[in-house]
């Protein structure tokens, strides 16, 4: 594959934008029959292997978090996915679009990551129905300089 289609997949795939790298342990938390199959099917690919469940007993690479409003307290949300993950790991919060049912404000997540203790390093449209925000813990937004 020529470097030119190399960038050209770095920009379509929703997974390689959001820092997802092969062979990452990334653990799901909060799916539901509405969650972007498709994004979870390319961050699959990427990863080289299935997403591990809330079950998993070991520590992430990386956490998806699938949020809507009536889940319950965000930050609670966070901190809970903080623990799941490698220092440095990044969580990548999904939320429902503008005028989606399950919308949460961009000021509820921005006050819920501060609060965490995360850094909001990228948001992004994941998909129809999603958006994404990549937090990143302390030690990970450092190594960014």
């Amino acid at each position: 594959m020529s470097a030119t289609a190399d960038h050209a997949e770095e920009r379509t795939s929703p997974a390689v934008r959001l820092g997802f790298q092969p062979e990452q342990v990334v653990q799901e938390i909060g799916y539901d029959d509405d969650v972007d199959q498709e994004l979870r099917e390319a961050i699959e690919e990427v990863i080289g292997s299935d997403l591990v469940d809330e079950d998993y007993d070991d520590v992430a690479d990386a956490v998806v978090l699938w949020f809507r409003d009536e889940d319950g307290d965000l930050t609670d949300a966070l901190v809970d996915a903080t623990t799941y993950i490698e220092e440095g790991g990044a969580i990548l919060l999904l939320t429902p679009k503008t005028g989606r049912a399950g919308y949460v404000e961009p000021s509820d997540i921005s006050e819920a990551a501060a609060t965490a203790g995360l850094t909001a390093s990228k948001s992004v449209s994941v998909g129809k129905d999603w958006s994404g925000s990549r937090l990143a813990t302390p030690k990970a937004a450092k190594s960014k300089r």
